[in-house]
């Protein structure tokens, strides 16, 4: 039954007709930061525990990984869910299931790429993995890079391939803040990998997986159709960073805190070809996953980041200037009305995607969460 086809009855059956209608349809009012722009929102999967990654698959499915070990993929259409496989992993704090990638020619070259923590000699490691996909499961698994420093904190691990056919990775501080200017760590980095896991011949380094150093504790990785690999950083107190990661550039962690506006940083700077933000925030956000929009089904948010906050529980969405090197606006949705969103992903048919993470321990559920809600017009 639709809204025209209820007109008929008592306005308050109409109502009570109408409430039933939305809530079949899981149908979520939210606040919207711009009042130019009206969304829809639907719950496309609750009741999970802690998303961590999603990503839109090249076969019109989401792929979710849990913190606690799961690799879901499910159908937004149907709401079917399936499980694909359960992972032992460390989680402990904010370690555990991390990032995800498909191979860029899935599914006709199977692999499935999984970060997640594990435990030797009494301490949180990190590793790269790739697994099969076969028939609904994720067998055969690779360990590609192995024995990361980890901990249970400064743990993000976003993984992306980019145009190139390499595959990238971020890699936290995991607590040590001189291994992001360690170059013989791989923490506190952006890692460049070829798709078998070996160092590929044109990074910076020879025989180094390492393509960037002075990183904290990335948090969403993607790249626009030029090109440009973005990311998002958390900081301390303050500080927090919206970033393009370049070959060869430093980050300035934990020598530099945001821009370059001190005169010790200023100097650490410009010895160590460090590349300063494009936005910081102070007071943090604690920015979280970041996708790069440009489709038709929302044209105002053509050739922009798309943020999510966990602290905050805000949506951000950063409007780049032409060439996509500088944040010449922003605008705001969603003002902590799901709680703390942890990652964001968009369909082919640019809808967009985003995770509550309201069960990761700092946040307050609700009876529904974790969820992936779907935003479109």
């Amino acid at each position: 039954m639709q809204f025209e086809s209820i007109k008929k009855f008592p306005v308050i059956i109409q109502i009570i007709l109408a409430l039933v209608i939305l809530g079949c349809n899981e149908r979520l009012d939210s606040q919207n930061g711009n009042p130019d722009t009206k969304l829809d929102t639907t719950i496309i999967a609750k009741g999970l525990i802690v998303p961590w990654e999603i990503l839109w698959s090249p076969e019109n499915e989401l792929w979710v990984t849990e913190r606690g070990g799961k690799v879901l993929k499910i159908n937004p259409e149907t709401k079917e869910r399936k499980e694909l496989i359960e992972i032992q992993v460390t989680e402990e704090g904010e370690s555990g299931l991390l990032g995800m990638a498909l191979h860029p020619d899935f599914p006709s070259t199977p692999w499935v790429y999984l970060v997640y923590t594990y435990t030797q000699a009494s301490s949180i490691k990190e590793r790269l993995t790739r697994y099969t996909y076969q028939q609904d499961q994720l067998v055969d698994e690779e360990i590609l890079i192995d024995n990361i420093a980890g901990n249970n904190y400064h743990i993000g691990a976003r993984l992306i391939f980019g145009h190139d056919g390499k595959l990238y990775m971020t890699t936290g501080d995991a607590g040590n803040t001189s291994l992001s200017q360690n170059q013989a760590s791989l923490s506190g980095k952006l890692l460049r990998i070829n798709p078998d896991g070996s160092v590929p011949d044109d990074n910076p380094i020879q025989g180094s997986y390492v393509w960037a150093s002075g990183l904290r504790n990335s948090q969403g990785l993607d790249f626009s159709p030029t090109g440009i690999l973005y990311s998002s950083e958390h900081g301390p107190q303050s500080d927090d960073e919206i970033n393009i990661l370049e070959v060869g550039r430093n980050y300035g962690w934990p020598d530099v805190k945001g821009m370059c506006d001190n005169p010790s940083e200023a100097d650490f700077c410009s010895n160590n070809n460090v590349r300063e933000p494009i936005q910081v925030y102070t007071p943090t956000l604690a920015l979280a996953g970041i996708a790069y929009y440009q489709h038709s089904a929302i044209p105002e948010w053509n050739n922009s980041l798309i943020v999510t906050s966990l602290k905050a529980g805000k949506l951000l969405i950063l409007h780049l200037d032409e060439q996509g090197m500088n944040v010449v606006k922003t605008t705001t949705f969603y003002d902590n009305d799901f709680g703390r969103l942890r990652d964001v992903c968009v369909s082919t048919d640019g809808r967009v995607f985003i995770a509550t993470s309201n069960r990761d321990g700092r946040g307050s559920p609700k009876s529904n969460d974790d969820m992936i809600i779907e935003i479109s017009r």
